[in-house]
């Protein structure tokens, strides 16, 4: 087969099926790609950048705005925020609308405006407060607000205002001392008229008395719970108890048994610590440095002596080894001899 005559200029189209290509003119490719523009360039690139700016082709090289010296440079950066603009102009109706700001405005739910409308509670006052400018500072014994000059209870005559919202005098009041106090006497009546019948001792000799007792006083010795490093000879061994309405619906039910159990504290501790230490073994809820009244504070009744012991007694001179202590709440300031009036 003759080869074709090298001063041809067009290439020889072979015939279908001659073969598995076809011969392509300098024409075809470059239609394929496109030169760059920049005048000193002009290099044939198959896959040419378009600047968005002045719509030219460049190459690899000049496809940057600076990199071609772009005469319309920054109009497709202009163009971009113009049409950001537009949309947030399109979009701004259906969300703040100003039929939708007057309806915001005026619906009762929407915020009130900065201006105060509240005045100093103080008859000769008419500071306003509770502003963006001025705080009012609120009473909760009178339960009104003032201004910070007659915040203070002297300033407003607090002792001669009668609460905001509070009940009759006799519902607010509610039981009086006396009554209190009688229902605090049964109560420990009651207690103790228990506990002395629980710990009563047959009627027998006096040795055999005594014996029972000390059975019982090496009992409790033995099962008694404790600082182990106290030294013994200063050891008290006492039964502690709390009555069903002491104790915390965590510790008692309604169906269990009292809380109770077998201890032993310093002689030389006051009745106040061992309250502390016996309401943490039972569990109790012990508010007695945080409240002021007598409704939730814990005291300590000492069954033998029939009488509740004050905060401050030292233990070894009011209590013995084998007595019985019971945790009561809000039974009122401490009496002697109650159980025996």
């Amino acid at each position: 087969m003759a080869s074709p005559s090298p001063s041809s200029s067009k290439p020889r189209t072979p015939e279908p099926g001659s073969g598995s290509y076809t011969a392509m003119s300098t024409a075809d490719v470059e239609a394929i790609g496109a030169h760059c523009q920049m005048p000193f360039c002009h290099v044939l690139d198959f896959l040419p950048f378009r600047c968005e700016s002045c719509h030219g082709s460049f190459c690899l090289d000049h496809r940057t705005e600076s990199g071609h010296s772009c005469p319309q440079a920054g109009a497709w950066a202009r163009a971009r925020r113009r049409q950001q603009q537009q949309q947030q102009q399109q979009q701004q109706p259906t969300t703040s609308s100003p039929s939708s700001m007057l309806n915001a405005s005026s619906s009762p739910s929407s915020p009130k405006s900065n201006t105060p409308t509240k005045h100093c509670a103080s008859p000769h006052c008419k500071t306003a407060i509770d502003g963006p400018l001025k705080t009012g500072v609120h009473c909760a014994t009178c339960n009104r607000s003032y201004c910070l000059k007659h915040r203070l209870r002297e300033d407003h005559a607090c002792a001669s205002l009668a609460p905001l919202g509070a009940r009759s005098t006799a519902a607010a009041a509610g039981p009086s001392q006396k009554q209190r106090g009688a229902a605090a006497l049964e109560k420990l009546r009651a207690w103790g008229a228990a506990k002395q019948k629980s710990f009563a001792l047959p009627a027998s000799s006096s040795r055999a008395a005594a014996s029972a007792q000390a059975a019982a006083l090496a009992t409790l010795k033995r099962t008694a719970r404790g600082d182990a490093t106290l030294p013994p000879e200063k050891r008290i061994y006492v039964h502690v108890e709390a009555s069903a309405a002491t104790a915390s619906a965590a510790t008692a039910s309604a169906a269990a048994k009292y809380p109770a159990g077998a201890f032993f504290y310093s002689a030389e501790w006051s009745v106040g610590g061992v309250l502390d230490a016996a309401a943490r073994a039972l569990q109790l809820a012990n508010v007695n440095n945080r409240v002021e009244g007598e409704a939730e504070r814990l005291r300590v009744f000492h069954v033998e002596d029939g009488r509740l012991l004050e905060f401050g007694d030292r233990l070894g001179a009011v209590v013995a080894s084998g007595n019985t202590l019971v945790l009561l709440r809000g039974v009122g300031p401490p009496a002697p001899d109650l159980i025996r009036v």
